[in-house]
């Protein structure tokens, strides 16, 4: 079985965006502006760095409905969160989740009830969370140190490897860091390349 790799974070934070620039497909994850577009979840394979006709799946990423402000119903939400508990709670073959959150509005209660999920799993061991600040672009330099500050100072108080970085999928800001990220969290995976739809 594959190691999976799980996008999480409240509706409209940019988790399918981010999913979209790293894999260097427009549309592989669907990016919406309405807040809780993505309803299931959605796996998507990711290929090893072996000469084209060769390539093999080695992992998949997986993007999780979005959580927070989304319009829906009472009923709804709680089939989506239900859903969302449920995988990253049990889930033998994830190996880490990228924590995606508006770098304007980050740690908001919501991220961190999530977080409390993730900390909350059977086995941590060998697992590992990143903290993707998106949506950079949209703020001063000051205020992208002290967010990314205040984001580094909450992931040294989990019982897990945290690892902090700011994102922008509209200038391509920290793209290189996530592909690496994403590759270490995979395993040995050297590119998080694109790959077929589950």
């Amino acid at each position: 079985m594959l190691p999976e790799l799980a996008f999480v974070g409240r509706s409209n934070a940019g988790k399918s965006s981010a999913i979209n620039i790293l894999t260097q497909q427009r549309r592989l994850a669907f990016a919406s502006k309405t807040p809780g577009r993505t309803q299931m979840l959605n796996f998507f394979t990711v290929l090893d760095d072996a000469p084209l006709a060769q390539r093999t799946p080695c992992g998949y990423l997986v993007d999780l409905p979005g959580y927070g402000f989304a319009k829906t119903d009472e009923g709804t939400r709680a089939r989506w969160n239900g859903l969302v508990g449920g995988y990253l709670h049990g889930r033998r073959m994830l190996r880490g989740v990228v924590l995606v959150m508006d770098a304007r509005r980050p740690l908001l209660p919501a991220d961190e009830a999530l977080i409390a999920w993730v900390c909350g799993r059977d086995d941590l061991d060998g697992f590992r969370l990143h903290m993707l600040l998106t949506k950079a672009d949209q703020i001063g330099t000051m205020q992208r140190r002290a967010i990314l500050g205040q984001a580094e100072h909450r992931a040294e108080e989990l019982p897990l490897p945290v690892s902090v970085q700011l994102f922008s999928a509209l200038d391509r800001t920290g793209l290189d860091e996530l592909r690496e990220t994403a590759a270490e969290m995979l395993g040995s995976v050297d590119e998080a390349g694109p790959g077929d739809q589950e």
